[in-house]
């Protein structure tokens, strides 16, 4: 394994060359990188579908194409920042006399030092290359420290880069893997070194908390976790809402950052075209949505793939006792893998009031709870509050009331979350698109990043400028 002192000082020398280049140079060699990953998807959609346990048509989606989009958003944000202000420029003043004072001038944007990428087990690429992208075409050495769980997509990666650096003439060290063996520390020990000056990260918010106090030498871009709410009001389209959240609930056994936990629903009931359904009926109907949607087997699987680990399975397991009415979690048999472990989501049913404690934890994995609350007020309020203290990275709102969806609106700004509404079709909470979505909006506790915006790049390099006496343009 590379010790993390000899890894930051491998980057740091390598940077020195790559710091030189132009943002236009820095950007092609990322351009190619990014085509040379595109080339091998089928490889990385393999390596994804076995380390992280994701279904292989989401792997090859969301661990190959989606994340090369999402890399090529941040090489073009990182371009285009840089380039914000010219390369060169000629000042004059006048003079009451004499000739006017004449400076020439250059803007050089400077990375801001070693990088440090800290990946996931379940998204090593779609959440590793934004910031890998970033820093590179900001003039910064990259140090790629994966998951021990998921370390081949990302070896795969770091080899393809190395690859186009040395063939455009650059130190192939300026991105590096720093592997190491579960239960390592070298992570926290990588980002608080005084020359690691941008920390990346996805993972726990434990771990992201920890980086935001600690690596204080350091601009940290987290993304850490929360609690994605749903808030139930109406619907003219209730078996489209329940297809719709049954599939999102079951993507990828729940082990998406942006699948939903909390699900809101007035104790009087949500009104729907089949009638007001009570927050019991609710959960009985959405857990026999589930059931239509996972009844066979390959379906199943290619829908929840399998638990990324023990930790999941267990809280699972853990949630499975809260009591009270609860639906689905069976164990599955996956159709061609007997190691994989899948588990059907568990929806509970809480009460606002009594079992607050558990709702307002986070429950990362394939669980969810009906809360039944007092009013679509009281949802509104316990949204803005939870996520407010606890952050999301997600929020749905369903009502045929444009007043409620205005609220829910108001809701979603004070608590610093992307919303969606009435989403009963084929577009589902769980995705987001490069250059078209945010993912991310760094402005409740669960990240402390958006993908992508300039903010996410600007923190990355600093411009400096020069300047020189020049003689006046005669004539001019």
């Amino acid at each position: 394994a590379l010790a993390p002192a000899d890894a930051v000082a491998a980057a740091k020398a390598a940077g020195r060359s790559w710091r030189r280049a132009t943002p236009d140079e820095r950007a092609g060699v990322a351009a190619e990188i990014l085509a040379r990953l595109n080339a091998a998807s089928f490889e990385m959609a393999h390596a994804v579908h076995h380390t992280t346990g994701q279904p292989f048509v989401m792997a090859f989606q969301a661990g190959g194409p989606n994340a090369q989009d999402r890399g090529l958003e941040a090489v073009a944000y990182a371009w285009a920042e840089q380039k914000r202000h010219p390369a060169a420029a000629r000042w004059e003043k006048p003079a009451r006399k004499g000739e006017p004072t004449v400076l020439e001038k250059t803007f050089t944007p400077l990375g801001a030092g070693v990088s440090l990428l800290v990946a996931c087990n379940t998204f090593p690429t779609w959440n590793g290359y934004p910031g890998l992208f970033a820093s590179l075409v900001t003039g910064n050495p990259v140090i790629v420290k994966p998951h021990p769980g998921a370390v081949l997509p990302l070896a795969i990666s770091v080899g393809l880069a190395r690859e186009v650096l040395a063939e455009a003439g650059f130190d192939p060290d300026v991105v590096l893997l720093a592997a190491e063996e579960a239960g390592g520390r070298s992570a926290a020990e990588l980002a608080v070194h005084p020359d690691v000056r941008i920390v990346d990260f996805t993972g726990s918010s434990e771990f992201g908390t920890w980086l935001e106090r600690n690596a204080l030498q350091a601009a940290v871009y987290t993304e850490k976790a929360g609690l994605n709410t749903v808030v139930l009001d109406s619907t003219d389209d209730y078996k489209g809402l329940l297809r719709n959240l049954s599939f999102s609930l079951s993507l990828y056994s729940g082990q998406m950052c942006t699948t939903p936990q909390n699900l809101y629903v007035p104790r009087e009931g949500l009104a729907t075209d089949q009638g007001v359904k009570t927050p019991a009926e609710f959960g009985a109907d959405l857990g026999a949505a589930l059931d239509k949607l996972l009844g066979d087997p390959e379906r199943a699987a290619g829908t929840l793939g399998a638990l990324v680990g023990a930790p999941v399975v267990e809280r699972v397991e853990r949630a499975a006792k809260l009591g009270g009415t609860s639906w689905g979690g069976q164990a599955l048999v996956h159709p061609s893998s007997e190691a994989a472990v899948q588990r059907s989501p568990l929806v509970t049913l809480l009460d606002a009031d009594a079992d607050a404690e558990t709702y307002r934890s986070e429950w990362f994995g394939p669980i969810s709870f009906v809360v039944a609350t007092d009013s679509t007020d009281h949802s509104l309020a316990l949204f803005r509050e939870t996520v407010g203290e606890h952050g999301a990275l997600t929020a749905t709102v369903h009502s045929t009331s444009e007043d409620v969806l205005e609220r829910a609106r108001e809701a979603a700004l004070e608590a610093g979350v992307h919303l969606a509404e009435n989403f009963t079709g084929s577009v589902f909470v769980n995705q987001s698109a490069a250059f078209s979505d945010f993912h991310g909006s760094a402005a409740n506790p669960a990240a402390s990043a958006t993908l992508t915006d300039p903010a996410f790049v600007t923190g990355r390099f600093h411009t400096l400028q020069s300047r020189r006496p020049a003689r006046p343009v005669r004539g001019a």
